[in-house]
């Protein structure tokens, strides 16, 4: 945990670069796994209750492709500028409106950047991670790998599903 106290944030505001350890479980894609810590250089600048949070973060992290199932390193190298406020100035409304959205808050004038980290970090994570674009995926008979070389596997390019219209074809 680092927790910074919002009011000590000199003037001239803070600066902090250093590696975050964080543990795998912790990552919200459950195949990944941190090959080197998390690297962080973040500038933080307080104007009036306003907090904002400039940072960049790099690390490395392997993935199992969601078509291959073949393991592959994906680079982090990410931005973000965030503005947080007192949560007291939030009111408290049934419903959010867009606006709403883009806001973050602070408690008892504190912030912990280890969260924030954390969060930009599982933000940089694709949806559908993939060793390549371009990536074929594995032979539904066989199991072989298509990027490692072809199969001998016979496949019909029919969906089975669609097998009864054929008939139609036929007539």
């Amino acid at each position: 945990m680092m927790i910074i106290d919002i009011e000590r944030i000199p003037k001239e505001g803070l600066h902090i670069d250093r590696d975050f350890e964080l543990e795998s479980s912790e990552l919200i894609e459950e195949e990944a796994v941190l090959l080197e810590p998390l690297h962080a250089e973040i500038d933080l600048h307080k104007e009036g209750d306003e907090l904002f949070i400039k940072g960049k973060i790099h690390t490395v992290v392997s993935f199992i492709c969601s078509r291959c199932l073949s393991p592959f390193e994906y680079l982090v190298d990410s931005e973000f500028d965030l503005v947080y406020l007192p949560e007291e100035l939030f009111e408290i409304k049934e419903e959010l409106t867009d606006d709403d959205l883009d806001l973050f808050f602070y408690v008892e004038n504190q912030i912990n950047l280890r969260e924030i980290v954390l969060e930009q970090l599982n933000l940089t994570f694709p949806m559908k991670p993939l060793c390549s674009p371009d990536c074929q995926g594995i032979c539904p008979i066989c199991g072989q790998v298509i990027n490692e070389g072809n199969c001998r596997c016979i496949r019909k390019s029919t969906d089975p599903r669609l097998e009864k219209l054929k008939t139609f074809i036929k007539r």
